[in-house]
């Protein structure tokens, strides 16, 4: 009984086949496959350069891939006829810089999207802000603007405003990167948060605990190609010497 239940939502949340991607004669992507489930949190690691964040750009359609298939949310991303739109409903993506709008107060930023993309009430856009911001810990910054924040409540704003877009895939590119170390334990504990609570996502980090603690699964990226790919446990006990030595350096 439980199985029909569940018949309908067992492809892949994001799919991503043979994809390349090239800028200029610099070969970025090169063949990269591999698949996150409903409810899975994905970790993509390697060096700077390895293609990782191409890759993340390339499933919310920030980047246009040269050839191969990328399927997100039942969208096919490679499509030229892709309705951005509908994509970007149902894909949140959270960048290492906020990107809040400096002259919008925190829940302005929040409701612009709510707004005009999906065409709700200012009323239950507020009540939406709300909500989210409460689930970042930060209800008492409705009516603060950016700049009065800390990089680690900036970045939780950011998390929040791509939540209150209910989506069904949350993006991360290396949002810790800014931030000091405690700033980063707090945007962390928000993330582990969205985990807990079943939310689909694809992650960009440097930080080799914090991949270790959430990731369903690891994928490392070596020169544009997923070189090793396994449960989080690869991080203490790699198969390729190239991990090996990627974990060794704790980059």
């Amino acid at each position: 009984m439980h199985q029909t239940l569940n018949a309908a939502p067992t492809s892949p949340v994001v799919s991503l086949k043979n994809v390349h991607k090239s800028f200029g004669p610099l070969k970025v992507l090169d063949g990269v496959s591999f698949e996150v489930d409903r409810g899975e949190v994905l970790v993509l690691i390697g060096r700077s350069g390895s293609g990782k964040s191409t890759a993340l750009r390339c499933i919310d359609r920030f980047e246009k891939i040269d050839s191969g298939e990328i399927v997100v949310c039942d969208h096919r991303v490679s499509d030229p006829k892709l309705d951005l739109r509908a994509l970007r409903q149902d894909v949140g993506i959270v960048f290492q810089s906020y990107n809040l709008f400096p002259h919008l107060t925190i829940e302005e930023n929040i409701t612009l999207a709510p707004c005009s993309v999906k065409g709700i009430s200012k009323a239950q856009a507020k009540e939406q802000a709300r909500q989210v911001l409460a689930q970042v810990g930060l209800e008492d910054k409705l009516h603060q603007y950016p700049e009065q924040l800390s990089g680690g409540q900036q970045q939780r704003a950011a998390i929040a405003r791509s939540l209150a877009m209910q989506p069904k895939v949350m993006l991360f590119d290396e949002v810790t990167s800014a931030l000091d170390p405690e700033l980063t334990g707090e945007v962390l504990k928000v993330i582990e948060a969205l985990a807990a609570d079943g939310m689909t996502m694809v992650m960009v980090t440097h930080e080799m605990g914090f991949a270790r603690g959430i990731a369903n699964r690891v994928v490392f990226m070596h020169r544009g190609k997923v070189h090793e790919t396994g449960p989080a446990a690869i991080l203490t006990s790699p198969a390729t010497p190239e991990l090996a030595q990627f974990v060794g350096t704790g980059l």
